[in-house]
């Protein structure tokens, strides 16, 4: 029979696949380049790629040539003439059944086990780069005496190459064994027969050589017990030290003994001594190993593990407080003041008026409601706190950008040319005083609205670079074509103006080659279809801060929560990048994602806690920026003597700007990590004890408040930033905050820690007190309420309010039983008036989706006494005898809800109605100049107009009548009217 040939169809579908396959990858690799050059930052990009092609390589080349080289030589020393015996009769069918595919396996075995390989190792190439790029600690290790460097870089990447090989090695004598077994050359059973000198030589060789890397484990072994975790601690121990240390450096030789066994084999032509050699390593390692350091824990080290362990604990304690920056806390025992007395908080009358009274996390709906103006602008669930200078007095804000959220757009608007080249970026900034509260429980908004309305210096209002931002626009326009881009809504017959992105972010799309490229990367064909992308056209993608970061800086373990700030006329996301290891011996391993997880990270989608892994070294290294316009990243250097940071910039030479490159501006808004401060503060629970005894005792541990403002307290309170003066500090400053409690059942307070947060405002020069962390210890004969206990006062008290004709208790249900909603903000702690003070705001708002949180209340507390208002000065005074000493920052503003009774007022004063009207009249004109300046792209005409808006504004507030206040309404009529409801707030007629 004539045998039928194979047609084409196969071969041709198999290689368009393949080149399928090729072409995708090829794009994919040439967009990254795109990417990256359009940030300058192609060199991250090929020292990376470089490092994993190298690793990659190795690792195919080492792995595959030995499991290559066993089958090979295991097939061609194979004997001439196959044993006659029972065994190799059976293995008859299994050679005559491997030898049609015995030449392919040859080649696709070590290939594939290659391509496992050298993609593991191109996994490790972060571990080969700092072991190249390392640099000394000037710190050693108490045991060793070994620089610190040799345990963070050069440790782990001898045990990688250890394990590498030792994977390697079984691989290939897997492969030998088999082969040699399959044709002949190795007999198990057979007593006439014998393994043959080949196959005993290749299998000695094998063993021998695997023999050699695991003593070389053992070896490296003993520095690894630097970084044992155990119950007590994390590093070298007593029965480490005596025990298992020894028996390491015996297996060690051991293992070099029996190598050198299978290496005599050769001549001997018995596998006897090297059996009793693998035998005895193996009944060594078990009983030496394990047997003697177990006996010596149980009968020796445990019935004295206090005195055994207090060198080592020693030890664990100075290395923990150092690898976690602990060293300088500055430690002094507070011994709160528990009664309250009148006139109490006159020494803090600079820290009262600061105290933050608009929860960032409560009031995101209510910027939503106010301030969102269409329903495709969106907030993030958890806004940012900052500092702002208003007029010359620098204030805590609550700010917020307005970002674009497709998800808002009505149904019938979507499509692919709306999502990508229409709807492209949001817009604007909303900032409100953190200290301050409306009359009607609004925040008190400073910058607002649509144009932006409010005291910053003009600045570059569009968002192409946010955290809600879409995966990709594509923007830009040849000159004088109609703008095709959403800008904001206005009162115009249009309903909108339109914009065409101006900027140099994203990559251009001149060339088909990379429309092309994109098509193939996105899988859509309109790149190369739509008259919407055109030579003039660019490519707006990685648009989160985060993503753009951790793409440019690999290295970085990044802060789940990046935050806006209005510098240099542009807004700019701040993301904190930290350098860690979990190599650092002696230092206790923490478990970072717990650490950094809190009330706000499991219920926020706009903060969260840093991925898992462990860790016990952690420096923020790094301060970067994204451009909110632009997309342009800038990593500057801020913690410079930082080893890790050092070696990483080694590596990535250039990348990482000089922390004397950051402008005052910038300084101003830096501030101290939230995600490291938890860490330290989770390692200071306990690490703030440091006489070894007492740490063994642990009579003394702490832990973090569970969040008492959360109906499920199983989560940890977060840390609040907070401007104050810690006692014994001269001047107040914005810090952030945590409170500590004992560890088990109760709910007192044991110690307050504050770090200062505020970087100063100089060029290239942080302020020499930021970064101090400060803990009050509360000693434990002094019983102070923590906040489980405080809340708890708080929902059951019956205190009454001269602002209300209800008790709080009665208040809070009430407000809860007629449809509303009761929302209690962050539970706030400052060591102020000898004692510590509770603040928490208490907001109101409408079931249903429209309703947002107003602030109705404010409870404070000290000692055993509660008090509340309408007001924080109001509740102040109530809590310490009708006058605290102090005023805070809602001083003047007191609205109560429904069914309670404000407060007798005063009668207004008249107001000077000319003056009124005239500033009104300026007050539109302002608006107007701005808006036309903003429409025509002059930020300088924008930034005046603003000054003059200002300006008018406030001679409008001062000729309202006394008392009252007055609302600012500018139209397209050119009249404005007061009205006494609400602040002064300039708001555009388009604004819904």
């Amino acid at each position: 029979m004539l045998r039928r040939r194979r047609g084409p169809l196969g071969p041709t579908i198999a290689i368009l696949v393949a080149l399928g396959f090729l072409i995708s990858w090829a794009a994919g690799v040439w967009t990254e380049v795109l990417w990256f050059d359009a940030l300058d930052f192609r060199s991250v990009f090929v020292t990376e790629l470089s490092a994993k092609a190298v690793l990659f390589v190795i690792g195919f080349v080492l792995t595959g040539g030995l499991v290559a080289s066993s089958l090979v030589v295991g097939y061609r020393t194979r004997p001439v003439y196959a044993p006659v015996t029972p065994q190799q009769q059976n293995l008859d069918q299994y050679r005559e059944a491997i030898e049609p595919l015995r030449r392919i396996a040859t080649i696709g075995i070590p290939v594939i086990l290659g391509l496992l390989a050298g993609t593991g190792a191109a996994g490790q190439w972060q571990t080969f780069l700092l072991w190249r790029n390392q640099v000394p600690f000037g710190r050693n290790d108490p045991h060793f005496g070994m620089d610190i460097g040799f345990f963070v870089f050069t440790l782990p990447w001898l045990r990688f190459i250890l394990g590498f090989l030792t994977m390697a090695l079984i691989m290939a004598l897997i492969a030998a064994a088999f082969t040699h077994y399959v044709y002949g050359g190795l007999q198990f059973q057979s007593r006439g027969e014998k393994t043959t000198r080949a196959a005993r030589t290749h299998l000695a060789v094998l063993f021998a050589a695997l023999l050699v890397i695991r003593a070389g484990s053992y070896w490296v072994d003993r520095y690894s017990l630097s970084t044992k975790d155990s119950r007590l601690l994390t590093g070298i121990s007593y029965t480490d030290a005596t025990a298992t240390m020894p028996t390491k450096a015996i297996l060690a030789v051991a293992a070099l003994m029996t190598a050198a066994l299978f290496v005599a084999s050769i001549w001997t032509h018995s596998w006897r001594l090297p059996i009793i050699g693998v035998a005895s390593l193996t009944v060594l390692s078990i009983l030496v190993g394990g047997i003697y350091p177990a006996l010596m824990q149980n009968f020796i080290v445990k019935p004295s593990e206090k005195s055994k362990e207090a060198k080592y604990l020693d030890r664990n304690i100075k290395a923990t407080r150092a690898a976690y920056g602990l060293e300088a806390v500055d430690s002094q025992v507070y011994k709160a003041a528990t009664t309250a007395s009148r006139d109490q908080l006159r020494n803090d009358a600079d820290t009262i008026p600061g105290i933050r009274l608009v929860d960032p996390i409560v009031v995101s709906p209510t910027f939503r409601q106010l301030q969102a103006v269409k329903s495709y602008y969106s907030f993030p669930d958890a806004l940012d706190v900052d500092r702002y200078r208003i007029d010359g007095r620098l204030n805590d804000t609550v700010i917020a950008v307005r970002e674009l959220d497709l998800e808002g757009v009505p149904a019938n608007q979507r499509n692919w040319l709306n999502d990508h080249t229409v709807y492209t970026h949001g817009f604007g900034v909303v900032a409100a005083y953190g200290n301050q509260r409306g009359e009607d429980g609004q925040p008190v908004f400073y910058q607002q609205n649509i144009p932006p309305v409010g005291p910053l210096p003009a600045f570059e209002p569009r968002v192409y670079f946010g955290e809600k931002s879409p995966d990709y626009s594509i923007v830009g326009a040849p000159a004088g074509s109609r703008p095709r881009e959403f800008d904001y809504p206005d009162s115009s017959a249009a309903g909108q103006k339109n914009n065409t992105y101006a900027g140099k972010g994203g990559v251009e799309l001149g060339s088909f080659a990379r429309k092309a490229a994109y098509a193939i990367q996105y899988r859509e064909l309109k790149f190369l279809l739509s008259d919407a992308v055109n030579n003039d056209s660019r490519l707006l993608y990685h648009r989160k801060p985060l993503d753009r970061v951790k793409k440019v800086a690999p290295w970085l373990t990044l802060d789940g929560n990046p935050y806006p700030a209005v510098v240099g006329g542009r807004i700019q996301w701040i993301v904190d990048g930290y350098t860690t290891s979990a190599d650092y011996p002696y230092s206790r391993l923490q478990e970072i994602g717990n650490a950094t997880s809190d009330s706000v990270t499991e219920s926020s989608t706009a903060v969260r806690s840093i991925s898992s892994g462990q860790v016990n070294y952690i420096r923020n290294s790094v301060k970067a920026t994204v451009d909110a316009f632009d997309g342009t990243v800038r990593l500057y250097a801020w913690d410079e003597q930082d080893p890790i940071l050092k070696a990483w910039s080694k590596a990535f030479d250039g990348t990482v700007l000089p922390l004397s490159a950051i402008s005052g501006d910038l300084m101003s808004h830096l501030r101290y990590p939230e995600d490291l401060f938890k860490v330290q503060r989770t390692m200071l629970a306990k690490y703030h004890v440091t006489d070894a005894d007492s740490f063994y005792g642990g009579q003394d541990f702490w832990r973090v408040p569970t969040d008492p403002a959360q109906e499920d307290r199983t989560v940890d309170q977060p840390p609040y930033y907070l401007t104050l003066a810690m006692p014994g500090q001269e001047e107040r400053a914005f810090s952030l905050t945590t409170t500590f409690q004992p560890t088990g059942t109760r709910e007192v307070l044991s110690g307050f820690l504050a770090v200062d947060s505020d970087a100063g405002s100089e060029d290239g020069r942080r302020k020499q007190s930021y970064g101090q962390l400060r803990l009050l210890e509360l000693p434990r004969d002094t019983t102070v309420k923590g906040p489980g206990q405080v809340a708890n006062d708080v929902n059951s008290s019956n205190a009454t309010s001269d602002a209300f004709t209800l008790t709080l208790n009665q208040f809070l249900n009430q407000s809860r039983s007629q449809g509303s909603r009761v929302t209690l903000g962050n539970l706030l702690t400052l060591p102020v008036g000898g004692g510590l003070l509770y603040v928490q705001p208490i907001y109101v708002s409408a079931q249903g989706t429209s309703g947002y949180p107003l602030s109705r209340a404010t409870v404070v507390a000290f000692g055993d006494r509660l008090a509340w208002s309408d007001t924080l000065d109001g509740a102040l005074d109530g809590l310490f005898g009708g006058r605290s000493g102090a005023t805070a920052g809602d001083s003047g503003s007191s609205t109560p809800p429904p069914g309670g009774t404000p407060k007798p007022g005063t009668t207004p004063a008249p107001s000077d109605a000319a003056a009124l009207a005239q500033a009104l009249e300026d007050i539109q004109a302002a608006y107007d100049e701005g808006r036309e300046a903003l429409q025509k792209g002059d930020f300088a005409a924008y930034g005046e107009a603003q000054e003059k808006l200002n300006a008018a504004i406030k001679r409008a507030v001062a000729a309202a009548p006394k008392g009252g206040s007055v609302t600012v309404t500018p139209g397209p009529t050119g009249t404005a009217t007061p009205a006494p409801t609400g602040t002064a707030t300039p708001s555009p007629s388009s604004t819904p």
